[in-house]
């Protein structure tokens, strides 16, 4: 069985992003992002209606590192860029619901609109599967995402990922029966 600490996250960078530990100050960020319908669209979780919601997930998220099944960072960029300032979030990333019996986990990430497009999220990834494998010492991870999200397929295929299932209307959502694809990627041998 793995034996994991995460409770204090190191610091990840890349080219152009710094992810660092969600806090609470970033409630308002994860606000705009969760509440704003396009970024939510493919989501299939209520949206943010309130700022008790926000501070709500980020409580979940701290709960989750105490209990060692999440690992879960904000995304900032280095440098001051399409309205944001530097160290402000702009999306999340990390693993949900980490198996420490068969050292398995969960990718997830959600990023601001206005700075989709630009290639920031296959870097996030990147750096987040680096830190999966080679320090968290997972064996496998997988990633859940509508099939209509092709951004989001893009980035996973873009960082090794493959398609592993595909399950049809398997979520019934806001009217309407959704496909959902699954794609995992096992740490290389």
């Amino acid at each position: 069985m793995l034996s994991l600490d995460l409770t204090r996250l190191p610091t990840l960078t890349t080219p152009r992003l710094v992810l660092r530990e969600v806090h609470m100050d970033d409630a308002p960020a994860f606000f705009a992002m969760r509440s704003d319908p396009e970024v939510m669209r493919y989501v299939h979780r209520p949206m943010a209606k309130t700022m008790d919601d926000a501070i709500a997930f980020i409580t979940r998220v701290q709960e989750g590192q105490r209990a060692n099944t999440c690992a879960q960072w904000a995304m900032t960029l280095k440098e001051r860029d399409s309205g944001a300032e530097a160290g402000e979030m702009i999306g999340v990333i990390g693993t949900w619901r980490i198996d420490l019996e068969h050292h398995r986990g969960e990718l997830g990430y959600t990023l601001a609109r206005d700075h989709w497009g630009q290639g920031l999220m296959s870097e996030a990834i990147a750096t987040v599967m680096e830190q999966a494998f080679n320090v968290f010492k997972l064996h496998s991870v997988e990633a859940w995402t509508e099939p209509r999200n092709v951004a989001s397929v893009r980035a996973l295929e873009k960082n090794g990922f493959v398609r592993e299932a595909y399950y049809k209307e398997n979520i019934f959502w806001d009217g309407e029966f959704c496909d959902t694809v699954v794609y995992g990627r096992l740490a290389a041998k």
